[in-house]
């Protein structure tokens, strides 16, 4: 991809990114509420292309958004002249097929997570992607929340002195006692799209990215809820995904850590984080356990302090002013997130996990899934490599 540059004045101007979004729907979804509202604020990126399940479909998505090139198969997305990065933002199970076509096709790709359905197709993907030589971006947003890339650097600068162990206790949302028929297909653990692997995923990935990575893991998880029903109309639907996930272990720094997610949503705590260190302690509290998304307040004390007080976060974590009237609000980390990745296509930095990256994650939890099933302590088979 090549996007020629004049400087004048010490200002660059460059060729846009052409995008082409695949699973742009007209009926909304998290294309339509986060990626494209991020693309279009910034000035780097032109959305150019979508495609849908159909042609009409396509045809009706473009209409809507603006889009002028709409596509009823992907295959004609990512061979299009007009697109040099794709976004994949389909359902979980349709991820391989969408990213090995774009691969094949030369593209850069932003995969929402979980990059694949299980530990070895995400194997594959990376594998691919290393072969073709592109650039490639994990959808792990959580760790672009200006909330949580302060507590990376309070924890950095010695806020809680050494850290000795960590606690969070989260609900996952979804897998709860009802389900949205647009939900259905995340009832069925063949499908890849589970607490485990969607809010939990987001939610350790930022963890490790804060406090380490895991060396070892033990954990047990449970369905409490076999059977749910549609919200409406009250037909019910097996569940075959866990929804109560229990997870302790030790980071490489010596700390215990420990996370509870329980399947939807609770009347008392949707989100509660506790770091508890030599010198002091922080918590952070939120919404829910999509961290990726929730809303998060910060407090803290040290020293000889024992109340603790609120830690607002300072203006400079919202860096983006694209989106300030996104600030807090679920779109934001998606759009601080294509900010670090326009940087990354364009100063060849890489701020954003890449599909490398995205794999280990998958492995973790592939680990953690091993350690329930075996009911005995796992060794982490090898760390994520850092970003951001």
């Amino acid at each position: 991809m090549t996007h020629p540059t004049t400087t004048e004045h010490h200002h660059i101007t460059r060729a846009p990114i052409r995008v082409g979004i695949a699973g742009l729907s007209a009926r909304g979804g998290w294309a339509a509420q986060a990626h494209l509202p991020a693309l279009t604020r910034l000035d780097g990126f032109e959305v150019r292309a979508l495609s849908a399940g159909s042609a009409a479909s396509a045809r009706e998505a473009g209409t809507a958004y603006g889009v002028p090139l709409a596509f009823g198969r992907t295959e004609q997305l990512v061979r299009s002249d007009e697109v040099d990065l794709v976004v994949v933002s389909v359902r979980v199970p349709l991820h391989r097929e969408v990213i090995l076509a774009a691969l094949e096709a030369g593209k850069a790709v932003v995969s929402e997570w979980p990059l694949g359905n299980g530990a070895s197709e995400a194997d594959e993907l990376a594998r691919a992607a290393a072969n073709a030589g592109v650039r490639t971006f994990a959808g792990l947003q959580a760790r672009n929340a200006p909330a949580v890339r302060y507590l990376r650097d309070l924890i950095a600068d010695g806020y809680v002195g050494e850290v000795l162990s960590t606690s969070l206790v989260a609900s996952g949302r979804r897998w709860g006692p009802t389900f949205e028929p647009r939900g259905a297909y995340l009832l069925d653990r063949a499908n890849g799209g589970t607490m485990l692997t969607i809010p939990f995923g987001h939610t350790v990935d930022a963890l490790c990215m804060v406090l380490g990575e895991f060396t070892e893991v033990s954990a047990t998880t449970a369905i409490r809820r076999p059977v749910v029903h549609e919200h409406g109309t009250g037909r019910p639907a097996a569940m075959t995904v866990e929804d109560q996930i229990a997870v302790s272990g030790r980071l490489d720094s010596g700390a215990v850590a420990s996370m509870h997610f329980r399947g939807g949503l609770s009347r008392s705590t949707n989100f509660h984080w506790e770091i508890n260190g030599t010198d002091g302690d922080i918590t952070v509290t939120g919404d829910s356990g999509h961290l990726q998304q929730a809303v998060l307040t910060l407090h803290g004390a040290r020293g000889t302090t024992t109340t603790p007080a609120p830690l607002p976060v300072p203006a400079r974590y919202y860096g983006v002013p694209s989106f300030t009237d996104l600030r807090d609000r679920p779109p934001y980390n998606v759009g601080s997130q294509y900010a670090a990745i326009l940087a990354d296509l364009t100063e060849g930095t890489a701020r954003v996990p890449d599909f490398a990256h995205a794999a280990r994650r998958q492995r973790l939890l592939d680990d953690i899934a091993r350690a329930a099933a075996t009911g005995r302590r796992v060794p982490i088979t090898g760390p994520a490599a850092s970003a951001g």
